[in-house]
Formats: structure tokens, sequence, C-alpha cells
């Protein structure tokens, strides 16, 4: 691109003047030349904003959006065993994972295309905000933000493809030699981190926001990042796992398995767990689900999801005494995907009666399942039995939150308690399976609780990228690999952690019974081994739907049993006695979609078309 004469055509794509609750509140602009975007101040701010604006892409519900009617066919839910996506004519790379044949020639560019050209607007803007009119402490704020925002780009390229190339400061012109040639992964992880604490030891960033500034980049932000990028590489994919030929190994991993990454991992969780910031679980469970419940365990769950709903609740007070969150739903929220308020997100995911149309796909009767009941013992061995007839029945209070069943309670255009039924038979519903939903399930997290996708009420769509609940999950991973399953510590909050400690907490927050025991349905005296499953187990149920499970069986290497199996679905067929009249309902487990997996697949092929224009640019392996 020409420094001169140019339209910036990366800038005023954001549409964002609605959203009165953010930073990226501005005004859309597109015919400016670089020399007028630098010489106004609030065009610069812009075009720091534009770059905020693909933030989270990668997670998006509906990722994989179709050429032809707009309408997206899920995200990375739907191509892991979290959601069946929606049906559509075209090829899209979700189905194309589900169905093992994901290939570079149809694999979605974005992760490629979008994360270099927010790179390149990075390097671009820190380059020339200095010419702007604008105080000077506002500039290096500026700078740290694009600084954080270019390593976090790099990230999603990392996770993507294993080692990328790095383009450091540089400002490549149309008629520039680009040096295409992948960086191992070893550099790619230690640059990500290097760019991190850098900005961190230049202290300008504060160590959280809040009120408009919410959602902008803060040093809890930099802490997150190095936890996520070491636990990534100590993991067995990354770490000396020899995954891939000769010419890529480096590419993708380390030579050799070392202990010291999982040190470093622990090293690095343990100091995001301590941040500055005073982030925590926001953990509130004397609230109400809908007007006039009672009130709801775990309801802290369901706010954190879109924060912005709930600025006001500062306090709660339960019987294990008063809780304060001076950031109110906030207090847990490390970095955010700050959009528009509008009613996409209830479009995506609203069974159709409610105006929903599938966009983030449909939950799998798998995930369902992997609840467990309210005393937190899996189905089967729980002292409460498990009717699939009325799933949500003493079951951990997030399956409510995160899944719509058939007799499910939600909002519509005329209430708040419409209920949603998806029965086969006489009288069935348009959210009936085989008619609205292929799983006999929806999607419900991140759904408001006071909005539909056929009402004229828009709610916030906001939603979490980085939340306390993840850090803490990581501290107890890294810390059961390198310091062992009874470890324990007391951390500069006075409190006492370790994985177990973890595991308790999450689980208290989430409105599961402690027990006579006081272990939330945890086997006390866990190895090693059953610690690592019980931690994986609570990061599937916690983090489902928020982007994780896809690169986890990846980064765990069990993807190949995971995501190489049979999905299933809950048909529940109403049958009339034709002599009686009596109605029954009766339940059926059935094979949705044979998932397949290949050993590709453990990382993305890079475009065709990049591969092509950039011979040196070496492809993953197992695609050719």
């Amino acid at each position: 691109m020409k420094k001169k004469g140019k339209i910036l055509a990366l800038l005023g794509l954001l549409a964002t003047a609605a959203c009165n609750d953010s930073f990226l509140d501005q005004t859309a602009t597109t015919d400016l030349t670089e020399e007028s975007v630098f010489a106004d101040s609030a065009y610069a701010a812009g075009f720091l904003t534009n770059i905020y604006a693909d933030i989270g892409f990668d997670t998006d519900l509906n990722r994989f959006t179709t050429l032809a009617d707009g309408i997206g066919t899920g995200g990375l839910q739907c191509a892991s065993d979290e959601a069946e996506p929606r049906q559509s004519s075209q090829i899209m790379s979700g189905v194309a994972f589900a169905t093992g044949t994901i290939n570079p020639v149809i694999v979605t560019s974005d992760a490629w295309e979008r994360c270099y050209t927010n790179i390149r607007s990075c390097n671009k803007f820190m380059h020339l905000i200095d010419r702007a009119p604008m105080n000077e402490s506002t500039k290096q704020q500026y700078k740290a933000e694009a600084r954080f925002l270019r390593a976090w780009y790099y990230y999603i390229l990392l996770r993507h493809y294993g080692g990328v190339p790095i383009v450091y400061d540089k400002i490549y012109g149309a008629e520039d030699a680009i040096d295409a040639q992948r960086q191992s992964y070893e550099t790619c992880v230690d640059y990500i981190i290097d760019e991190c604490n850098a900005i961190l030891n230049s202290n300008v960033l504060r160590p959280r926001n809040s009120g408009r500034s919410n959602g902008r980049i803060s040093q809890a932000a930099c802490y997150a990042l190095i936890m996520r990028v070491t636990l990534d590489a100590a993991s067995p994919l990354h770490n000396g796992s020899g995954f891939g030929t000769e010419d890529t190994k480096l590419l993708l991993g380390y030579a050799d398995y070392s202990m010291e990454r999982w040190e470093r991992a622990y090293e690095a969780a343990k100091r995001a767990m301590q941040m500055q910031g005073d982030y925590r679980l926001f953990e509130c469970h004397t609230r109400h689900k809908f007007p006039d419940d009672g009130p709801e365990p775990g309801w802290g769950f369901y706010a954190v999801q879109s924060p912005g709903e709930f600025v006001n609740i500062t306090s709660d007070a339960t019987d294990r005494g008063t809780f304060s969150y001076p950031y109110a739903a906030y207090q847990e929220i490390i970095l955010m995907k700050k959009q528009a308020i509008r009613i996409s997100t209830c479009q995506m995911l609203d069974p159709p009666s409610c105006g929903g149309n599938g966009a983030a796909g449909y939950a799998y009767y798998d995930l369902a399942k992997a609840f467990p009941m309210i005393d937190g013992k899996p189905i089967g061995e729980s002292a409460y039995t498990y009717n699939p007839l009325q799933p949500a029945a003493n079951r951990d209070p997030r399956f409510d939150i995160s899944i719509v069943y058939n007799g499910s309670k939600i909002c519509n255009q005329t209430n708040y308690y419409y209920t949603v039924y998806t029965f086969q038979g006489e009288n069935s519903t348009q959210d009936a399976i085989y008619a609205g939903t292929p799983t006999g399930l929806y999607t419900r997290k991140m759904l408001p609780r006071a909005a539909s996708g056929n009402w004229w009420i828009e709610p916030l769509q906001s939603r979490p990228l980085i939340r306390f609940a993840e850090v803490m999950l990581s501290y107890a991973e890294a810390a059961n690999e390198y310091k062992g399953p009874d470890f324990q510590e007391t951390l500069a909050d006075g409190n006492t952690y370790g994985p177990l400690q973890v595991l308790k907490l999450i689980r208290r927050r989430a409105g599961i019974q402690p027990g006579a025991d006081g272990m939330y349905g945890l086997k006390a005296n866990m190895t090693q081994e059953e610690m690592r499953e019980a931690i994986r187990q609570e990061r599937r149920i916690e983090l489902a739907f928020e982007g994780f499970r896809f690169f986890d069986v990846r980064r765990w290497m069990i993807a190949e049993q995971t995501d190489n199996a049979p999905m299933h679905g809950l048909e529940i067929s109403r049958q009339v006695d034709e002599a009686t009249g009596a109605v029954s309902y009766v339940p059926r487990e059935f094979v949705v979609r044979n998932h397949v997996f290949r050993k590709a697949m453990y990382f993305w092929p890079i475009p065709y078309a990049e591969i092509v224009k950039t011979p040196e640019l070496k492809q993953n392996p197992y695609y050719d």
C-alpha cells in the first residue's frame, strides 16, 4: 500500500455508533489519506479502534458464514464435539473439520488474512501515531495497546498453524519482497511472550480498565496471554511430541520434551492468578432467573457472559457470607470483544419460534450429558437420578444456562416464560427435532434472557474472550503437571490454591452442592492422571462454546478420540394411546453425525492461495 494518495481501506469498517457502552463508539470514515488520519487525534484513535474490531473473530459463534445467505454455519464449536452446524448448500470449514475433509483449497482463509492484515495495521499505527496531536501519555498507551494486539493476532496464527512468518516492525509496500519463511514454533512463542513482557515493563497500561474503557487492553491481558502461550507450549502436542514430518517438526513444537515448560506455564499462571486489579470469580447465587422467580444457584456464571447487563450488582449476600464486587459482573473479565447493541446473538442462538436462524449451531447431546448432577457427580454415579425428559432437574446449573432442551423456558417477544418444545409427533412445533434442530437441542450460553431474535429489544452483544475462570483452570492444569495433584500454596490474596482448590471454587460458583465432605462431587486423593482428567472435564463444561474445546483436544492430543466418534442427539417422541388417550413422551438417543479426524487436522492447513503465490511458505504436514 502506497503512503500517499491511497484510501485506507481498513479504516471505518466498524460501524459501531450504537455501541454506547464502549470505547468503540466511533464514526465510520473511509475516504481518508494516511496523512489526514494521523493529523487528527480522533481519526488516529479510530485507526486503532479498527484493529480492535477483529479481536475474537476466531471464536465468533458464527465464524463460518456462507456466501449464499450471509447466515453463519457455526464457529469452532461446530468444528469440534460441541455442536452440529446449520445445514448449508456450501462446504464450510466447520463441516469439513467435522467430516475430516478439510484441505488447503476449501479451508477458510480468515485466520491468515485477518491476522496479517491487522498485524500490518498495528505496525502502521505504531509507526505513525507520533504525528497525531494528542497527549504523549495517550500515545504511549495506544502504542502499548497496538503492540499487544499485534501479539494477540500472532497468537491466533500460532494456534491455528504453528510457527508462522514474523514481520516484526516492518511495513511492506506493494513492490517489496516479503520474507515468508516460517519461523519455528519456539521463536513464535518467545516473540509473543517477549512482546507482552515489554509492554508490562513499560508500565503504561492500567492493571484493569473499567467503565467506557472496558474492553481496552490492560496489564492483565498481557499476563493472561503469556499464560495461554506457555500453557500451549507445555502441552503434549507441542512439548516434544515429534508431531510432523522432518522438515515441519520444529514449526509445530519443540524437538524434545521438557518439564521446564510446565514450570514456565505454572509460573505464568501463578503470576496471572496474583495480578493486580482484583480479578476473581463473579459468584452470585441469590439473583433471579426470571422476574418473580426464586434465587438461582450459579447465577454469576450466566451474568459474566454478558457483564454489561449487570453493572449494578456489586455484592451478593449468601449463607457463606457477603461477597463484594466493585466491578460488578466485570469482576471476572480480563479481555472482551466489544460489539454494538443489536439482536444478532439472539438470532444465532434462539429456536426458530423466537426468531433464531441456527447460525451458532445446535448443541450435541454428548456435551449435554457431560454436565454433572447437582451433587457434582456424573450421570449414573450420582445420588440423583437423571431423567432425559427433565434433563435440568437436579443438574449442575451450568447445564440450564448452556443448553436449550425440550421444556426450557426462555424469553420471546410476548413473555419471559416462553416454553420451547422440541418433541416430535402430534402438536409439535417449529422448534421440534428434525424441523428446527437436528440434535433435539439448541445452544443457550451467551443468550440474553430479556430479549429474543423476534423482538424489538436489542441487548448488548459484547462477550468475554478471557475471564478469570480460565486463568484458574490453566493454573490448576499447570500446577498438576509440574507440582502434582496434592499441591497447594497461599497466594498474595491470602487464600490457598492448588488443583483441587481451584476445581472446588469453580464448582461452588456454578452452584453445585458441596456435599457432606465439602468435595463438590470431586474424588478425594486423586492421582495426577485422575486430576488431569477432572481438570479437562471442568474446562469442557465451564468454557463450553467459548472457542476452547477445538484447541484443547488438539494440544492434549486426544482429538483422535474425541473428534473421531459418532455425535449424538436426543429425540423425544410424543405418543398418544389410542385406547385411553394417555400421552407419553419417549426419549431416544441417536447418531446425528459420525465425526472423522485425520492426523493432519491437529493443525490448520495454510490456504492454498497463500502457498501458490509464496513458494517458500511451507505447508503443514499431511495435507499434500
